[in-house]
Order: C-alpha cells, then structure tokens, then sequence
C-alpha cells in the first residue's frame, strides 16, 4: 500500500532535566497498551499508543494508524529458556539479518512510534542476565539506529531490580529508553533507577494487576487471584503515581493487556472478557487518559461468599455461593458459573499456557447471583469462576480457589 509520510520521533531532554518524545516535532505523552485488539476503543478512551511484541509486517501499524494510533512496534528478540545460543554465531547473525530487514521494511510507516528490541531478553536464569545476551541487545540497538536515526530503540526488561539494572547500565549504552514490565513493584521503578545510577528515561511497558508471583497463595500453593475492582484501582494508581514519582524520566506507560489471555487463568491479566466484553480494567484507563469515565461503565463483582472459599472440602459436598455485583450502568446482566481444574501448565515470562479443563456438572442450582456447587469427584485443586455480562458489551469476572479431598 502506498505509505503517507514518515513520522519522525525524537527523544528531548529539557532545561530542567526532564526528558519527552517528539514526534513530528511536537511533544508526545505515551499512553496506551499492549496488544492486539479494539483500537477503536483504545483511542476512543484517550489512549494513543499501542505496543506489539512481534511485529514483521505493515499490518497491525495500518489498524493503528487507521485510528491515528502511534505504534511501539515489537522487534522479537530470541531468548535463551527457548534453546537460543547467543554463543552460536550463524544463529546471532541471522537474527539481526531478521530484525534489520523488518526496520528496512516498516521504518517509514506513519504509524511508527519507537522500536521495541525484545521483551524481558535477558531472562530469569541469573539475576543479572546474561552478559553475551545484553551486548548483543546494545549491539542490535547501534544496528536499528545507523539504519533508522528517526525512530529511538527500547529493551524492555522484567521488573525494576538492581541487578538487571546494573547490567542494562554496563553493557547498553545505545539503548535509547528503557522499558520497564513492572506489576506489584511498579511504583519502585523511579526510586531504583535513581539508586542505580541511571538517568535514562523510562516506559512503564507492561503495568497492571498484582503478579501471580506477587500475591497471596492458598494453602496447597494457589495464587488468590485479585478482585476485578483491585484491579481497576491499581491500574489507575500506578498510571498515576508512576508519573508523579519519575521526576521527568517516565515517557508514558503501556498497561497490560489490552486482550484476553491464559496466564495461571484466563481472567488474571486480560482487561478484556474471553467474549470480547471490556471490564473495570478499561474503564479505570479511561480515566487515568482522558480523566473521564466512559459513558457506559462495566459491571463489577465486589464480593463472592461462600465456604468454598480458599478451603478444603470433601468431595461431592454442596456450597452456596453469593456474588455481590455492583451493576454500573444501566442494563441487564447475565450470569455464568464454571468450576475449571487448578493450571498445571505454569509457563515463565509470558510463555503460552494450555487452558485447563472445565469440569462439567458442578453447577447444580444458579440464580443471578446466587449458586449451588457441588464439589468434583476428583481430588485435587479447581476454582469457581463467575462471569457477568451486560448487553452493552461490558462485563466482569471473579473467581475463588478450592481443594477437593476424596
């Protein structure tokens, strides 16, 4: 397709220290998300960016840009927990060879915003990465700019520890931001890269509800999923707060995710239903952007009673189960109860997750917001999720975990 012009992006540091993006020579606040669905929405709230993670063809930057969205736009980077050897040199060169040739390709898309090199790349073997792989970021970072010095390059590593930072400071000098994949330890972001030494600014590139690795477990070693409001609060706070606390540094942040995933559940990190519903997630950024809630708010599941909650419980055994639902908008709302079996496929860093079964059945009686739920037959760990859905296309979900013995 014929390209309108480039849109050059450009990194300022002011008078006072404080760093902003230019782009087309006017100053650009980044605010939006990662991933890949309802742009129209996204920039219909106030967003204005969005991040991919993968990006080799024109296609996702002509939806951005079809709804004068900027784009962070992923360059996949391999990492080593998946058999890459930064120490195989046939297999380094032609990663660059890869990443080069899509630069060539997409630098001049209107839509481009920042390159995003890799996501959390150094890894979680050591804490401090592995040095072969942070020369090799800086190296690919010196090879995106001599062939596109109008559009800056990002590494984004997971969490804000000193270790990493240390590191990132050591071996990536031409690294021109630093992204940042921060959840319970957000708000620290500011004050680590102060004690680290670093001066650069900073994306918060993946923000959003307390971590699995974060919050409370269960007894059996359950992670207790928070409630669909926390999670609203903390997206807005931390969006907040960040930039209250960055004194300059922070070019914007990206909340996580923009979709739906399986990641421990399928409800966890996703601001969106499985169905497509936005949840309390979207409507708390819409606020932290524009400073308004939409119009139509999503319902919310403030509570769920019952003594399924968090316990062990004899097989076959029946519990009530009550929801209190605060409605949000006008509309009618729909129900559904499921009892799914505890993830067992726990992958790192993102790393795809199977779904886990739904065990039929276990939903004797539902009314709205009250249930009945008799336990499986089968010992081991499940949960009871509750989704609710308005018929304007908002909706909630909770869950609580539970173990079965025989």
């Amino acid at each position: 397709m014929p390209l309108l012009s480039p849109s050059p992006t450009k990194l300022h540091r002011n008078s006072d220290g404080r760093w902003q993006l230019l782009r087309n020579d006017r100053p650009f606040f980044t605010q939006g998300a990662g991933g890949g669905r309802r742009f129209d929405l996204l920039k219909k709230l106030g967003g204005n960016t969005v991040r991919t993670w993968h990006t080799n063809s024109f296609e996702e930057l002509d939806r951005a840009h079809a709804y004068g969205l900027a784009v962070m736009a992923g360059l996949s980077v391999e990492h080593e927990r998946h058999g890459f050897d930064y120490g195989d040199r046939s297999r380094v060169e032609s990663q660059r060879i890869r990443i080069l040739d899509t630069v060539r390709r997409l630098k001049d898309h209107p839509a481009l915003l920042i390159w995003g090199l890799g996501n959390e790349t150094e890894g979680f073997e050591r804490p401090d990465g592995h040095p072969g792989v942070w020369r090799e970021l800086d190296r690919l970072a010196r090879m995106i700019k001599a062939e596109d010095p109008d559009h800056p390059v990002c590494t984004v590593i997971a969490g804000p520890r000193m270790e990493k930072l240390s590191s990132f400071k050591q071996y990536c000098p031409h690294v021109d931001i630093l992204g940042i994949n921060a959840y319970g330890e957000a708000l620290d972001t500011p004050g680590a890269l102060t004690r680290a030494g670093l001066e650069i600014p900073f994306l918060l590139t993946e923000f959003g509800p307390t971590g699995h690795w974060e919050t409370r477990l269960t007894p059996w070693g359950a992670p207790v999923e928070p409630s669909g409001p926390e999670k609203a609060r903390v997206y807005l706070d931390t969006h907040r707060e960040i930039l209250r606390r960055s004194g300059g540094q922070c070019l914007g942040t990206l909340a996580f995710l923009w979709g739906q995933k399986q990641e421990v559940t399928p409800t966890w990190y996703g601001m969106f239903l499985a169905t497509g519903e936005k949840t309390a997630a979207v409507d708390a950024m819409a606020l932290a952007w524009s400073g308004i809630e939409p119009e139509h708010r999503s319902p919310t599941i403030t509570r769920l009673s019952s003594s399924l909650a968090e316990s062990v419980i004899p097989s076959a055994s029946e519990h009530e189960v009550l929801a209190d639902v605060d409605q949000g908008s006008e509309g009618d709302l729909r129900f559904d109860w499921h009892v799914m079996a505890e993830s067992t496929d726990r992958g790192i860093g993102g790393d795809p997750e199977r779904m886990p079964p739904e065990i039929p059945g276990c939903v004797t009686r539902k009314a709205f917001c009250q249930a009945v739920v008799r336990a499986p037959e089968k010992s081991g760990a499940y949960r009871l999720f509750l989704y609710v859905r308005d018929s304007q296309g908002a909706g909630a979900t909770a869950n609580i975990p539970f173990f079965v013995t025989g």
